[in-house]
């Protein structure tokens, strides 16, 4: 046994030296694209790996023919015993994600089992197979069902050379061929390691000599032999892919294509935006904080024909509805009313989610405010803004005072002068319920309190 354990180790170190030395050599041109970076919507270096060394280990019998008296199983044993008799060693590449080619070197020293009855015997049997692969998870498309787990189907050739080590035939060999098949499940481990179980059905198509050595059949009588192994093993992935390419995430040239396309929709989609609502997609947009409501030019700017500094839509507004609005006002109440009106918050500007620029919604309200502070040229105004309750505090002091700041900008820019405008920040209402999106909605503002 322990020689067998020896000559697993010398064959696995020898080969995984000179494949990974030969993986390493090969161009980039052999590597083939695997996925889609999504945070820079460029094709990224991703690449399944599509060599792989297999080493394994298990028992071997001859099924068919034996002299009379041998036999390779113990009937006394659960499955007729099972002795490790086989070591073997192979590698594999996968031309696609679904179909591959496989060679392995077999070793087999098949021996009666301790107290199963048959006459002693022993025979060598040494193979090479060369075998299509077929990933069966990938077939079927249930990677993602599969998870760690896998499946291939393997068949092919295979060319063997059987050895009597005792007997009247001990010494001789015999060359034969046939065909070769089997399953192996597998389970991953680690990236590009895997665990794996073999079952195989060797078919000879010509032998001569029986499983125990022991008689040798005359040319003319072709005997149809059969061998069956049960192994366990390991696979290690060759290659720059981050994980064995039986599990990799692997798209083919046309979902590629489509990813490719698909993201190109999603930065189109990302570009026709229109973050201030203004009609003009943000890639257009030369001001993209303009007043909601307020008409623009073809690149998002508030139309100000007169260059004054005031949109020209709320300076027509103000001009229009100063009579209106302070004389009826006056005529409903007061000037205590009008002031009523504005201190108590019924006159306020309001402000979308994240935004510091005033909404549509607000237009009219900061026309009232113009309109009195230019009917009332003594009177000042504190402005004090307000943000809801979600984010942090720090955040919406800062957002509070941008908003405050904004609409004394705009009554400065509409004539009113900047030592009768004081700004204050209060950062959260937490009057409404945060749960409630109207609700916020109602917090999110900047108030006046005439002086």
């Amino acid at each position: 046994m322990k020689n067998y354990l020896l000559l697993i180790t010398t064959l696995l170190f020898l080969s995984l030296s000179s494949n990974a030395q030969k993986v390493r050599k090969k161009k980039n041109k052999d590597l083939e694209l695997l996925t889609v970076d999504s945070q820079n919507k460029e094709l990224a270096g991703e690449y399944y790996n599509k060599w792989s060394i297999e080493a394994d280990f298990g028992q071997a019998k001859g099924s068919k023919p034996y002299t009379d008296g041998y036999y390779g199983n113990n009937p006394k044993r659960v499955f007729g015993g099972i002795p490790i008799n086989h070591v073997g060693i192979g590698a594999r590449r996968m031309f696609s994600p679904k179909f591959g080619l496989k060679t392995n070197f077999n070793w087999d020293n098949l021996q009666e089992q301790n107290g199963s009855g048959s006459l002693p015997f022993h025979l060598v049997h040494i193979q090479w197979s060369g075998e299509g692969v077929i990933n069966l998870i990938r077939l079927f498309d249930i990677q993602n069902q599969a998870k760690h787990f896998g499946l291939l189907f393997h068949f092919g050739f295979q060319v063997s050379r059987m050895t009597p080590k005792m007997g009247p035939i001990q010494g001789h060999h015999e060359w034969n061929g046939g065909a070769i098949g089997g399953l192996s499940p597998q389970y991953r481990l680690y990236k590009n390691l895997s665990v794996f179980a073999n079952f195989e059905i060797n078919s000879n198509l010509r032998q001569h000599f029986n499983w125990d050595g022991m008689t040798y059949s005359e040319g003319k009588n072709n005997l149809t032999g059969s061998l069956s192994r049960f192994t366990l093993g390991l696979s290690v992935a060759l290659g720059k892919g981050k994980i064995h390419g039986d599990w990799a995430i692997i798209k083919d040239k046309n979902d590629v294509r489509l990813d490719s396309l698909n993201n190109r929709i999603g930065e189109i989609e990302e570009l026709m935006n229109d973050s201030d609502k203004d009609g003009v997609p943000d890639y257009l947009d030369a001001e993209q904080n303009s007043i909601a409501g307020v008409a623009v030019d073809t690149k998002g700017r508030m139309v100000d024909k007169n260059n004054n500094g005031v949109p020209d839509e709320l300076e027509k507004y103000v001009n229009n509805s100063i009579s209106n609005n302070n004389n009826v006002t006056t005529a409903a109440a007061s000037e205590n009313a009008i002031l009523q009106l504005i201190n108590e918050g019924y006159i306020a500007a309001y402000f979308d989610t994240n935004k510091s620029q005033p909404n549509s919604a607000s237009t009219n309200n900061l026309g009232f405010i113009l309109n009195y502070l230019r009917n009332n040229p003594t009177k000042s105004v504190e402005i004090t803004g307000y943000a809801d309750e979600i984010g942090s505090s720090d955040y919406n002091m800062k957002l509070a005072s941008d908003r405050a700041q904004n609409v004394k900008t705009i009554l400065m820019k509409a004539g009113i002068s900047e030592s009768r405008l004081n700004i204050l920040s209060n950062g959260e209402d937490n009057s409404v319920d945060k749960n409630s999106e109207f609700a916020r909605k109602l917090v999110r503002k900047a108030i006046f309190k005439i002086k």
